[in-house]
């Protein structure tokens, strides 16, 4: 079984993008797919990171192969934010067309290009593939659901995200309270926060639980939902009342 198998639902916009969504999720294949001649450029690339990081303009200078109004992918655009200034340039002065691909969005500057997000495998984009048991105790990131041995895929993925996205990042300092907030937190998969509680179970503060629950529009594990009275309208307080782990 591919990753490939499965079409996704992601419409291609017609304009340079932001396409944002954790490690795994599917943003390379499917910018293969709707960019089959597009210029291609791999920050994952060490060479070529090193390159760029040393000097932006030799990226610069390699889309200047790139003809005017063409299409230029960008993998794993976090790992060089600085990169955007050149992007928005070329945008600007040679009509160029970017899909920027990344799984973080804490250093991307908005207003520069469209915002979106890839997510898991959907039930629709599975089709007669979807096993809502699977679904529950391992998700549905397309690495992890094609895989043969999906529980041992989806530890390693989990210790690939602490060292990658979270001490790489710096997101957190204290990643043994990180370590163990994150299996308690999904306990409470549509359920009501209990911060103190939470923090209770982990050992930590409750300002440091506030801190972790910060984290979910940087590294889009999660959705919150909040919580509305009795006359359906939103609570004034803006308080968590719910939490959706992926």
């Amino acid at each position: 079984m591919t990753v490939a198998k499965y079409p996704r639902l992601t419409r291609l916009p017609r304009q340079s993008f932001f396409l944002l969504g954790v490690r795994g999720v599917g943003k390379s294949t499917w910018a293969r797919v709707q960019f089959p001649g597009a210029t291609r450029v791999d920050l994952l690339d060490e060479a070529r990171y090193q390159d760029y990081l040393a000097d932006p303009s030799v990226f610069a200078a390699d889309l200047q192969a790139a003809p005017p109004g063409s299409w230029v992918v960008v993998d794993e655009i976090q790992r060089l934010p600085n990169l955007l200034n050149e992007v928005h340039r070329h945008i600007e002065d040679r009509h160029l067309n970017f899909a920027l691909l990344g799984s973080s969005a804490r250093k991307l500057l908005a207003g520069r290009a469209l915002h979106k997000t890839m997510h898991p495998l959907t039930p629709a984009e599975l089709g007669n593939d979807f096993e809502l048991e699977a679904a529950l105790d391992t998700g549905t990131i397309p690495l992890i659901w094609v895989a043969d041995e999906r529980r041992q895929v989806l530890e390693s993925y989990v210790r690939l995200y602490f060292r990658e996205e979270v001490r790489a990042e710096g997101l957190v300092r204290n990643l043994p309270g990180f370590a163990r907030f994150l299996p308690i937190a999904a306990l409470y998969h549509g359920q009501v926060v209990n911060i103190s509680g939470i923090a209770r179970d982990c050992g930590v503060a409750r300002t440091t639980v506030q801190g972790y629950l910060e984290i979910r529009p940087v590294c889009p594990l999660s959705n919150r939902g909040y919580g509305c009275g009795s006359d359906g309208i939103r609570s004034s307080t803006g308080s968590i009342r719910g939490w959706y782990e992926r």
